[in-house]
């Protein structure tokens, strides 16, 4: 393993031994790879399959130019091979470029359209989290992948982090107990948001492209780049951000399909009424929201908050699984703890190991090889694209029920609403001209 991943080798607790993976085929295998978003996290991940040794990047795609040429640039340079060929149209690459794996790094309003098309063109699919903008493009993607047979990866690498799966065996061993809720929650500071004046798209962008299938709005540096996830045409908020790894951990316990019955509230009473207009913006999405996941044993709760920050407690973001014998705190940068029921037992700890040298990065390292593994053997990766559907299914039902303003009542196997017709519509959105919403 390369020093980057040198942490692994603490993680003896894990049951999953990550470095065991290999970085090199027998053969010396090495897969032409393509990246669609080139931006900040695109690049990320990028980088995190070159130290692999297991690819060769032939192309990248970005709607910006300059972003794209800055990305040929790190490419050639980091690698100190030749240069990848550029795109603006990921379907152009897809023909041109023929890549066996294709990275998706773009927001969550491309990621179906993308990822079909990369499925359908043969390529295997590391996409970023969550799976689709709505559980119907969602199920379109899982049904892609099954039909081509290649191997998609989805970016929840919380499962693959060493301290979650050293927690979540601590979790299944029983000594938390029976666990009859789950709480769930990502706080933050926060305050009152001003409007922002829109602006002159950048002469090397292509807008109507980033737009894509989503609403078309007036360029605003607030929604690009990076702002994007709190503009509902485009993303769900905190909820679809950060939710969609922490809800991914109750489905990963439990092994449910999905909860019986969801409802959620929340509002921007500390943000302000969203601004749209000709002239300015504002984000939309909530500023804070509660959401309850009904199961058929147990309660998960979901809360996000983006003000008043989490000073009286322990913990501003991760997990917290009630059982009858204590209770256990998943977390971020704070590891695990487990807490005796009765106060008289031993305090259990589990430091956090995160991929050094940048914690930020996560452990995008052990997923990408896990990845590639799961290619070469012909086997299902950790973040398969039908358990990440499922996961993703949850924050998404929980912005239908904030949309309708009521519970709503999910039939997990058929991946139908019951008895609301209204809600129903909302598992798909209709496609701006000429996009096609998938099937």
């Amino acid at each position: 393993m390369t020093s980057r991943r040198s942490f692994i080798s603490s993680a003896s607790a894990v049951s999953f031994s990550i470095a065991a993976l290999p970085l090199a085929a027998a053969d010396g295998k090495k897969y032409r790879t393509a990246l669609i978003g080139s931006g900040w996290w695109g690049m990320n991940i990028l980088r995190e399959a070159m130290a692999s040794g297991r690819i060769q990047v032939v192309a990248l795609c970005d709607v910006d130019a300059k972003v794209l040429e800055n990305g040929i640039e790190d490419v050639k340079s980091e690698s100190g091979g030749d240069a990848p060929k550029g795109y603006k149209d990921y379907r152009e690459l897809l023909n041109e470029a023929k890549p066996e794996i294709v990275i998706i790094g773009t927001p969550d309003h491309w990621h179906a359209l993308q990822s079909i098309a990369a499925c359908e063109a043969g390529a295997h699919v590391y996409v970023e989290k969550p799976t689709g903008h709505t559980i119907g493009e969602s199920r379109a993607m899982v049904n892609a992948a099954k039909k081509s047979g290649v191997v998609v990866q989805v970016g929840l690498h919380r499962r693959i982090g060493p301290h979650h799966v050293a927690a979540m065996d601590f979790l299944k061993s029983g000594k938390v107990g029976k666990v009859g809720m789950v709480r769930l929650f990502a706080h933050s500071r926060g305050g009152a948001e001003m409007p922002k004046p829109n602006s002159k798209v950048p002469e090397t962008m292509d807008w109507e492209m980033w737009c894509g299938p989503a609403p078309m709005r007036p360029f605003n540096t607030k929604l690009h780049p990076g702002g994007w996830r709190g503009f509902l045409d485009y993303a769900n908020g905190t909820m679809g951000d950060w939710g969609v790894h922490w809800l991914d951990q109750v489905l990963w316990w439990s092994g449910e399909k999905g909860p019986k019955k969801v409802f959620c509230t929340g509002g921007r009473p500390i943000a302000g009424a969203p601004v749209l207009n000709d002239k300015e913006q504002t984000t939309d999405a909530p500023d804070h929201q509660v959401a309850t996941f009904e199961f058929e044993n147990f309660t998960a709760v979901w809360e996000h908050r983006k003000f008043a920050g989490n000073g009286p407690e322990k913990h501003n973001v991760g997990a917290y699984f009630y059982g009858d014998k204590g209770t256990l705190h998943i977390g971020w940068k704070d590891g695990w703890t487990f807490y005796p029921a009765d106060g008289k037992g031993e305090v259990t700890h589990g430091d956090s190991q995160l991929q050094e040298p940048e914690g930020d990065s996560h452990n995008i390292g052990a997923l990408w090889a896990d990845f590639i593994d799961a290619i070469d053997k012909k086997r299902q990766p950790v973040a398969d694209i039908e358990s990440a559907h499922r996961s993703s299914c949850l924050p998404l039902l929980g912005m239908i029920s904030w949309r309708c303003g009521r519970s709503i009542q999910w039939d997990a196997e058929k991946e139908e609403i019951i008895g609301d017709a209204e809600a129903s519509k909302l598992l798909k959105r209709e496609y701006r001209a000429p996009w096609k919403y998938p099937v």
